[in-house]
């Protein structure tokens, strides 16, 4: 399912090492799109779908334990397109042990559906009462770095696949003792683990916090770059954006994902979208404007050519 004008411009010898091992054949390259169970019927009937949607990636949570007519749904499409998990609630950064049954589950999820690469928000969604449902911002301090290095290793030993952590939207950093790029760098090197990069939470975070987007960009460790969310967010004030997944991708946002190929190369890039799927062609045209900024981006010097 992978677009022929994409592998022409970015193949497996483009991509970081830990991603061209035997057991990640299913290779995903271009541009993807996130699958809904909501989707499924203007997907599977809209021809344009099956030719620009390179990859997918889905919520684990939402179909684990599933079986039915919705099991059968999302084994045709894991089946037809390279697909990469997102997960919601492992709470990577929480104060409570991870739980090891959960990542068991979650090993035989990604097994049963040849999913090669799973990633997490670098946050915390739980506590000793339970679930919150909510990502929570973890404190930029040292203490916080081992904290969450050590539960990344223990969660990769369990998998057996790298674990890809997302740098997320926050709205406060009480007491930090080190910068967001600071601490994003220290995690991902003591955890030895990748960044999935969000293109979308840089610029809610460079405008939530007052900080350049392009500083935070140039920070980042390049080898470690598995691949991009890009995404909508909602901006109810000049100086606060609010990271909602439901409002077409802005200006600004295409901006810095097009400079993040110029300076790391051409890399996967998936629309993120949870809410306000009714216009799935408009969907489908911030998939192809992905491909059109990789294209343009195609003919300049890429981080692994």
């Amino acid at each position: 399912m992978v677009n022929a004008v994409m592998v022409s411009v970015a193949t497996k010898s483009t991509l970081p090492s830990a991603w061209a091992s035997e057991d990640a054949q299913a290779f995903f390259l271009g541009a993807g799109l996130g699958y809904r169970l909501e989707l499924t019927e203007v997907w599977q009937a809209d021809p344009q779908a099956q030719s620009c949607i390179d990859f997918i990636e889905i919520a684990p949570e939402n179909w684990m334990g599933m079986g039915g007519w919705r099991a059968k749904t999302l084994r045709d499409f894991t089946s037809r397109y390279p697909t990469l998990c997102h997960g919601l609630s492992l709470s990577i950064g929480g104060p409570q042990p991870i739980d090891v049954d959960f990542v068991q589950q979650m090993k035989a999820f990604l097994d049963l559906h040849n999913v090669a690469v799973y990633s997490e928000h670098l946050s915390y969604c739980a506590d000793p009462t339970g679930q919150l449902y909510e990502l929570m911002p973890l404190p930029f301090s040292e203490e916080a770095v081992q904290h969450v290095a050590q539960r990344v290793k223990q969660v990769q030993d369990i998998l057996e696949r790298p674990l890809a952590l997302e740098n997320v939207s926050y709205y406060a950093s009480p007491q930090a003792a080190l910068t967001e790029s600071e601490f994003l760098n220290a995690v991902l090197t003591e955890a030895d683990c990748h960044l999935l990069l969000d293109v979308n939470n840089i610029y809610v975070n460079s405008i939530n916090n007052q900080y350049d987007a392009q500083v935070f960009l140039d920070a980042l460790p390049a080898e470690r770059i598995a691949y991009i969310h890009v995404a909508g967010h909602d901006r109810p004030r000049d100086d606060l954006c609010v990271d909602t997944h439901a409002e077409t991708v802005c200006q600004p946002v295409w901006d810095i994902l097009a400079q993040t190929y110029r300076q790391y190369g051409i890399l996967p890039t998936l629309l993120e979208r949870d809410d306000q799927f009714e216009d799935f062609p408009a969907l489908l045209g911030e998939v192809n404007h992905i491909r059109m900024l990789q294209q343009q981006a195609s003919t300049q010097k890429v981080r692994y050519g």
